[in-house]
C-alpha cells in the first residue's frame, strides 16, 4: 500500500493491543514506532517516545480494555508526550472504547463517564478519534474533534455468509437481536448476510425481549421472542456489539433452543469477556432438551455424547486481546488468516486519513 502525504506516518501502540497494532503495520507496510512504557512500584506510569516525531502524522492504537483505568491513563500520557514532542497531528485509534456504556444517567447522582473520557482525551491533545462499533452512535457528539465510528458488521457477516451460503439460500438461517437496542445492528447484519453471488436472499429477523436489572452489574434476563415463528428449525445467529459477562447471549441462546432452534451461533465486535464469561459461554444443552443449570461450571472437554454447547460458536474480532480465553471451547480466535481481524479495516482508514482521502466508503 503506497503512502503519500506532507508528513511522515508513524504508528505507536500502548500495552493493550500490541498484536493488533503489529498487524495494522504489516497491512500498511510500515514499521511500528518505538516507545517505552514503564510502571513503577507505586503503579505510576511513565512513557518515553524513542523516535523523533516532530512534524509527523502520528497514530496511537490502544483499546481501553481491562484494566480500563490503566490503559486509559496510559493513553492520556502517550498523547501528552507526543504533543510535547511536537507531533503534527495525534490520531487515536481506539478499537474498543471503554466507558461507552456510561453514556447517560440511569439514577440520581450518577456521572456520565463517557462524556468525561471524551473531554479528557481532547484535553490531553488528541486531534482525531477512530473507533469500532461504539456502544451508541451518539457518543460521537461528546467530542468536539472528528470521530470515525467504523463497523465490523461486514467482517462478521462475511464469515457467516461463507459458512452458511447454502443454508441462507434455503431460508434456514435467522438473525437474532439479543435486545431491542440492537435491532438496527441486527437488521444491517441481516442485509449484509443476504447478499450472495449477486443475489439477495431473505434472512428473517427476530428479537429477544429482555429486561435488565440496573441494580446489579451485568445482570439481564431474557423473557420472550418477538418473531418466534422465524426460530423453529432454523440456525440462529445472535448479533451484538460486545460480549461482557456473556449473560445476555446465554439467556438468549437458551431461549432460542427452547423455541426449537437447531443451532445457535453468536457474534460480536468486542470480546470483553469479564467475570464469569467463560463459565456462562460454556453452558451445555442436552439433545434431550435439558439445559444444564446456570450455576454449574462446565468445560468443553466435558462434552459427552448427546451434549452440545448452547452457543455452538462464538465469533469475535480482535478489538480486545483474547489470548487468555483460548481455552473457551466455542471461541473462534480472530486472525488475519480467517478474516476476523479488524487490522485490515484499521489500516484502510489510517491510510485514507493520512492521504486526506474520503473514509465514507468504509462505513457502507
Amino acid at each position: 500500500m503506497s503512502l503519500t502525504g506532507q508528513s511522515k506516518m508513524m504508528i505507536f501502540t500502548g500495552s493493550s493491543t500490541p498484536k493488533l497494532a503489529q498487524s495494522v503495520c504489516e497491512a500498511l507496510d510500515v514499521e511500528l514506532s518505538k516507545m517505552k512504557i514503564r510502571e513503577f512500584a507505586d503503579s505510576e506510569l511513565s512513557v518515553l517516545i524513542e523516535e523523533p516525531v516532530r512534524g509527523n502524522d502520528v497514530y496511537v492504537i490502544q483499546s481501553t480494555s481491562k484494566p480500563g483505568y490503566k490503559h486509559l491513563m496510559e493513553l492520556f500520557i502517550i498523547v501528552d508526550a507526543l504533543r510535547r514532542a511536537s507531533a503534527y497531528k495525534v490520531n487515536l485509534v481506539i478499537p474498543y472504547f471503554g466507558y461507552a456504556r456510561q453514556d447517560r444517567k440511569t439514577a440520581g447522582r450518577e456521572p456520565i463517564t463517557a462524556r468525561l473520557v471524551a473531554n479528557l482525551l481532547e484535553a490531553s491533545g488528541a486531534d482525531r478519534v477512530v473507533s469500532v462499533d461504539l456502544h451508541t452512535g451518539q457518543l460521537q457528539g461528546f467530542f468536539n474533534i472528528p470521530v470515525d465510528n467504523l463497523s465490523a458488521i461486514n467482517t462478521l457477516a462475511d464469515y457467516f455468509r461463507k459458512k452458511f451460503a447454502q443454508e441462507i439460500k434455503d431460508r434456514k438461517v435467522t438473525v437474532v437481536s439479543p435486545d431491542h437496542g440492537g435491532v438496527v445492528r441486527a437488521r444491517k447484519f441481516s442485509a449484509k448476510l443476504s447478499a450472495i453471488d449477486g443475489e439477495n436472499f431473505f434472512v428473517p429477523l427476530s428479537i429477544v425481549d429482555k429486561s435488565r436489572d440496573y441494580t446489579t452489574e451485568n445482570k439481564s434476563k431474557a423473557m420472550s421472542i418477538i418473531g418466534e415463528n422465524n426460530v423453529q428449525d432454523k440456525i440462529c445467529i445472535l448479533v451484538d456489539d460486545m460480549v461482557d459477562s456473556g449473560g445476555t447471549l446465554v439467556h438468549a441462546a437458551r431461549l432460542l433452543r427452547e423455541h426449537g432452534a437447531t443451532e445457535v451461533y453468536a457474534c460480536a465486535t468486542h470480546g470483553v469477556l469479564s467475570g464469569k464469561a467463560s463459565q456462562n459461554l460454556s453452558m451445555l444443552y442436552k439433545k434431550s432438551g435439558e439445559i444444564v443449570p446456570e450455576d454449574t461450571m462446565l468445560e468443553g472437554s466435558e462434552l459427552s455424547d448427546g451434549d452440545e454447547l448452547v452457543i455452538k460458536e462464538l465469533i469475535l474480532t480482535d478489538t480486545v486481546p483474547l489470548d487468555e480465553h483460548k481455552g473457551l471451547p466455542n471461541l473462534v480466535m480472530p486472525s488475519v488468516e480467517n478474516n476476523l481481524s479488524i487490522a485490515p479495516l484499521l489500516a484502510k482508514v489510517i491510510h485514507r486519513i493520512h492521504t486526506d482521502s474520503s473514509v465514507s466508503e468504509l462505513f457502507r
